[in-house]
């Protein structure tokens, strides 16, 4: 299976081992850069939330998935949560 961007190709290897060895294979933790960081804190300050369209534009600016994005959203309003 090729690598996925944002994936190094060593992740790679070990998704595959693991689904051959019969596990479900899990996606490694995304290092985020301190540029991206900035760009997704200073949209949340925005909006907590975001809309599909809204995710599909900072996905493709900033070269993550939507997924990605959203599961940063997701993950920094529980962490809003936890501080207030």
């Amino acid at each position: 299976r090729p690598w996925a961007p944002g994936q190094p190709p060593a992740a790679a290897a070990e998704a595959e081992s693991a689904e051959e060895a019969g596990g479900r294979a899990r996606r490694l933790r995304t290092a985020f850069s301190a540029e991206q960081i900035s760009t997704l804190e200073s949209s949340f300050q925005r909006h907590q939330y975001l809309g599909a369209a809204e995710r599909r534009k900072l996905a493709g600016r900033m070269q993550l998935s939507e997924v990605q994005i959203k599961t940063w959203f997701q993950n920094r309003r529980m962490k809003l949560k936890r501080q207030l």
